[in-house]
């Protein structure tokens, strides 16, 4: 079983080196334990997906830029994510305004490399089947 994840959520990504937190708007309308429940298609950067602190991943740029500046030394830079899909998989029984509701099984891709997943899914009673 997977929980249903909301406004609040945290957020993980693989080069990240803080936690990071989902926003979710309350357009689709659905509540889960008094909070907006998130879906699939909630995966715009600086939009839901908020920055996880420093970045190390060499495919961004400035991270790229700012160790060869050092001479090759590993610099991380600001995170700005880079998702442009949408999170996968969803749930496959659940939706949440026409789209497959997001659980905390559910993962993101960020352009950089990063894959970005829910920490802390923001509701712990609501399950999906």
């Amino acid at each position: 079983m997977s929980l249903q994840v909301t406004a609040t959520a945290m957020t993980a990504c693989t080069f990240g080196l803080a936690p990071g937190q989902l926003n979710v708007l309350p357009i689709a309308r659905t509540l889960a334990e008094g909070k907006p429940a998130a879906n699939i298609m909630d995966h715009k950067p600086l939009l839901n997906i908020m920055p996880h602190g420093l970045c190390s991943s060499l495919a961004n740029p400035t991270v790229a830029a700012a160790t060869a500046a050092a001479l090759g030394v590993l610099t991380p830079m600001p995170c700005i994510p880079m998702t442009i899909a949408p999170w996968l998989p969803g749930s496959p029984t659940v939706l949440v305004g026409n789209m497959p509701s997001l659980n905390n099984c559910s993962k993101c891709m960020c352009m950089w490399g990063g894959i970005i997943s829910i920490g802390l899914p923001g509701a712990f009673r609501t399950m999906e089947p």
